[in-house]
């Protein structure tokens, strides 16, 4: 059987703490589960819960959920830690 040793992670990766807690910039707030990879790409993903209404789960590629964006002209972080 031919076994494939899947990549670690990423240096940007490892700097996501799992348990911390990063707010979006409309203001929810979620909790980091994990990083895990796609299982066909490999593509590093960001795991997390939201802490509002049902706690619903959700993914993200990493280099979204950290990325800055720009809004009404100035830029941002999609998300920022809040605690760790």
């Amino acid at each position: 059987m031919n076994k494939e040793i899947l990549p670690c992670f990423s240096v940007l990766a490892q700097s996501i703490i799992v348990g911390s807690l990063y707010e979006h910039y409309k203001g929810l707030r979620y909790k980091i589960i994990g990083v895990a990879h796609h299982s066909e790409t490999l593509e590093e993903l960001v795991v997390y819960q939201a802490l509002y209404e049902k706690g619903d789960i959700w993914v993200r590629p990493l280099a979204m959920f950290l990325e800055n964006i720009v809004i009404n002209g100035q830029s941002m972080p999609r998300f920022k830690l809040v605690q760790k």
